[in-house]
């Protein structure tokens, strides 16, 4: 199986300057405003944002759904580039069960920002499990929200 085959891709050009964006990936109170799709939301962000850091989201669901997501980053390039997973915990402690790595890169292009989210699963049966919750509309509304976000600051 090779990479583009356990990969999500979201690919946009955005018209915010990239140090926007960053912010938005990168505050917790930023993040908790767009990072779901309404109508779920995220209720709690601790982003210890350095590689080996930690990243903490509680997500809520419209019915009472509570989604915990516990991680690491992995590398941190301000306004450039940030990698996560959830294959590890704070500690560099094993998680339950991976499920992927996120990599989302923030590059300037005339004037704009070319933002890049993948998802890269460990195997294509968890990208495809991805692909079926939803991953492109749900990437694709909270990076909707995301642009809204960075465009007020």
């Amino acid at each position: 199986t090779t990479m583009s085959q356990r990969d999500l891709v979201l690919t946009r050009l955005i018209p915010v300057p990239r140090a926007k964006l960053w912010r938005c990936w990168t505050e917790p109170d930023l993040l908790q405003q767009w990072f779901c799709p309404k109508p779920w939301r995220v209720s709690a962000a601790d982003l210890d944002v350095r590689p080996g850091g930690h990243v903490r989201l509680t997500m809520n669901g419209p019915n009472g759904e509570t989604h915990p997501d516990d991680g690491v980053y992995l590398e941190v390039v301000p306004n450039e580039r940030l990698v996560f997973t959830d294959a590890y915990t704070a500690g560099w402690q094993p998680s339950a069960k991976p499920f992927m790595t996120g990599i989302v890169t923030f590059d300037d292009e005339d004037g704009r920002t070319r933002y890049t989210a993948r998802a890269r699963h460990w195997t294509a049966a968890d990208r495809d499990a991805h692909e079926r919750m939803g991953f492109h509309e749900g990437w694709g509304l909270a990076t909707d929200q995301l642009v809204e976000l960075a465009k007020r600051l």
